[in-house]
């Protein structure tokens, strides 16, 4: 004999049969799916704000960010080297100078690297590893990522070496250095006086071929680092790139963090 909970039944007040329903378990189910649904829908919406989520400047990658940087900062360099030229232009016109002043402050103007610099020139390439690389040469561990990526040391290796061989000017990528450049990494990217590059870095010097490949295969780091690239195969090439001219360096040089001794 079943229950009133299986079938229809009488009630205690005698009243007539009263009908007792057990809910099943796919309609439990569907109501809690409903249910979920609408709570995701309050949620987006509380979110969003009304704006489109996808197009949210505040949620874009922070690459995406800094190549939106890097590409706003190539343009200033532009207007920089504009506004310049046409003041220079204006001074020359009538600055009241002699000759002599004048012979002094180009001088200054090449040291500075604001000016443009020719002469026969150097170029040295380096470049990541394939990410599949293993090791060439035996008694070598098998590479970590870390060993076959560009690192920043690397960078400033090749630069003061091709300094101490008499550079006299150096170019890295479309950048010309000047003495408060620094070549700085951040993950597998070079960030250059605002701008962003990626692998392969090229670094072009003016000054005597001779004496700049002298100092790159004399440079204690760079020996370091051609171990790598024999073991590993980081990419290294140097080439003689017979007369270059060089661009003057065209962004800001006022100083943010320091100031001139008086």
């Amino acid at each position: 004999m079943s229950n009133s909970a299986d079938s229809p039944g009488t009630g205690s007040t005698g009243s007539g049969p009263v009908r007792v329903f057990r809910l099943r378990p796919a309609r439990i189910l569907t109501v809690a799916v409903f249910a979920l649904a609408g709570l995701l829908f309050v949620t987006s919406f509380n979110t969003a704000k009304g704006t489109d989520i996808r197009q949210d400047a505040s949620l874009l990658k922070l690459s995406d960010l800094i190549q939106e940087r890097s590409r706003k900062n190539q343009g200033l360099d532009q207007s920089d080297a504009a506004l310049r030229d046409r003041v220079e232009s204006l001074a020359e016109s009538d600055d009241g100078s002699t000759r002599a002043q004048d012979r002094k402050l180009s001088g200054l103007e090449k040291s500075a690297g604001t000016e443009k610099v020719t002469g026969r020139a150097i170029s040295v390439t380096l470049n990541d590893a394939p990410p599949n690389a293993t090791a060439k040469l035996p008694g070598y561990p098998e590479p970590q990522p870390d060993y076959l990526v560009i690192h920043q040391q690397d960078l400033q290796a090749v630069v003061n070496a091709l300094w101490q061989g008499g550079a006299r000017g150096i170019k890295v990528m479309d950048q010309r250095l000047i003495s408060t450049s620094a070549v700085r990494c951040v993950g597998n990217t070079l960030i250059l006086q605002g701008r962003v590059y990626s692998p392969p870095y090229k670094i072009t010097a003016v000054g005597d071929p001779g004496r700049l490949q002298q100092a790159l295969a004399a440079s204690k780091a760079i020996q370091t680092y051609m171990v790598y690239v024999n073991v590993y195969g980081l990419g290294w090439k140097v080439t003689e790139d017979g007369t270059v001219t060089l661009p003057g360096y065209a962004g800001t040089v006022d100083l943010h963090y320091a100031q001139p001794v008086k």
